[in-house]
């Protein structure tokens, strides 16, 4: 936060017409900042007040362009409630709704826990649908909550804990402990927990950019972070034998099956993302009668909710992951499976605007269609003994296979990054055990290598 010493004033300004028509303007360090009254005394008193601070010495925020002694007031009352509303409020239009959807779970979840210690409030389920659905939820402002909801809003504003009180360590540990369980009171998942507390940094953060605190609290205070493992477990991972019989299992399948087929198939062959095969155009597919084809990725399709998205719509279409709007990631697959592609759009066609992939409806794919189709194939294709395992448990998991068959069949591993759309550090991460595995036979080839030079150089050596 800037601060200033130099304020001017300007006279008071009358503007007939408005409904608070006369205007106390000022300017701090060039900035002009100025406040509206009633009457021609309110701006006087306002005006005299400002001038007063001035003279005092005190240094006048850049921003809001009041004295420091008014911000100090103003943190004094703003609670934790209102910090997170108002950053909600900031940061809604520059947001895609599922991020705004995980935004308003997260706080939704720590706001209770930031309250009076004395303070309980007598039904959790309605207060954390109240804070979800509508405090946190910007696109709900537009109209008056519901009686319960608004009871609920009412006691939080009363009991929540001032801004100020986070800089105690105790504080910010009980919203941590918070994040880190469900409304039940059983444990959160690691990934959950930790993305939650993602957003509880980052509203701190801002916090710290307005002048509340001088450090982020959450630097302050230890606190053990839920274990996650970040490598993929290979028993989850089937081998292209098991592959084949899923996926034709799901072919199979009366209704959808024949339609998702192909959908998993590009999991597999070019490792996508489920999002990104929603979104597949068949503009993005090179499918050549013969040799290997390719696939353009240009983006993927997000299941927000209606309740999220600007235009009140179920799906949003997102950019790649973590890559620029306009980016693309072309994926060459292998013959069989542009014949598989191919052989789907002769016999299903293609949707009005060119998906490959669609609903009974033309609409987008429903996970929760695709994912009963998957459990059928599963029951079909696998042994009673591997039904009960997590071996392809998800259809995330064929990209999983994707991946690992492509380190397995010795492809470098940043090609596998890049065709799967990863950073090379992230491959390493996630992949590591089937790295391992690589790792041991190109330690083989070179071996073989130097020992190959090595009898050259005995062939070579001058004969004595």
């Amino acid at each position: 936060m800037a601060m200033s010493y130099k304020v001017r004033f300007w006279d008071i300004r009358e503007r007939p017409k408005r409904r608070k028509p006369f205007e106390v303007r000022w300017t701090v360090n060039g900035r002009e900042r100025s406040e509206s009254f009633i009457t021609k005394g309110l701006a006087e008193s306002r005006r005299a007040k400002l001038m007063t601070a001035a003279r005092d010495g005190e240094a006048f925020d850049e921003q809001t362009g009041l004295p420091a002694s008014e911000i100090r007031a103003i943190r004094q009352r703003t609670t934790w409630y209102d910090l997170a509303h108002a950053y909600i409020d900031e940061r809604w239009d520059r947001t895609p709704g599922n991020t705004r959807r995980t935004l308003a779970d997260a706080l939704a979840t720590i706001t209770p826990a930031l309250v009076r210690r004395e303070a309980r409030y007598s039904e959790p389920r309605v207060l954390r649908r109240a804070l979800y659905s509508w405090a946190f939820n910007k696109r709900a402002w537009e109209s008056e909550p519901s009686a319960e909801w608004q009871h609920a809003l009412d006691w939080m504003k009363r009991h929540s804990l001032p801004v100020s009180e986070l800089m105690e360590p105790d504080v910010v540990r009980r919203a941590l402990d918070a994040l880190g369980r469900k409304i039940d009171g059983e444990s959160a998942a690691a990934k959950t927990a930790l993305r939650k507390r993602s957003a509880f940094s980052e509203v701190l953060g801002t916090a710290v950019d307005k002048g509340y605190f001088t450090e982020n609290p959450l630097a302050r205070v230890k606190w053990q972070a839920p274990g996650v493992s970040e490598e993929v477990d290979p028993a989850c991972v089937p081998n292209p034998t098991q592959v084949a019989r899923l996926l034709t299992a799901v072919g199979e399948q009366q209704g959808r099956g024949p339609h998702l087929e192909a959908f998993f198939g590009c999991m597999y062959y070019a490792a996508m993302r489920p999002a990104e095969v929603i979104h597949l155009q068949i503009s993005q597919c090179h499918l050549p009668k013969s040799g290997w084809g390719m696939l353009n990725l240009s983006g993927g399709v997000v299941t927000a909710g209606k309740e999220w998205t600007d235009d009140g719509e179920v799906h949003e279409v997102h950019s790649l992951k973590r890559r620029a709007v306009k980016a693309t990631r072309p994926v060459p697959i292998p013959p069989s499976f542009v014949r598989t592609l191919r052989n789907h759009v002769d016999r299903f066609g293609v949707a009005p605007d060119g998906r490959v992939f669609r609903n009974a409806a033309g609409g987008y794919v429903d996970a929760a269609a695709y994912g009963k189709t998957w459990e059928r194939a599963r029951k079909k294709a696998l042994a009673p003994s591997e039904q009960p395992t997590l071996l392809a448990k998800r259809p995330y998991d064929l990209r999983h296979a994707g991946i690992s068959f492509w380190l397995h069949s010795g492809v470098d591993p940043a090609e596998c990054a890049r065709r799967a759309g990863q950073s090379i550090q992230v491959l390493f991460q996630y992949y590591a055990k089937f790295l391992d595995g690589l790792q041991e036979h190109s330690n083989r080839l070179i071996e073989e290598s130097m020992q190959e030079w090595s009898r050259r150089s005995k062939d070579s050596s001058p004969k004595g």
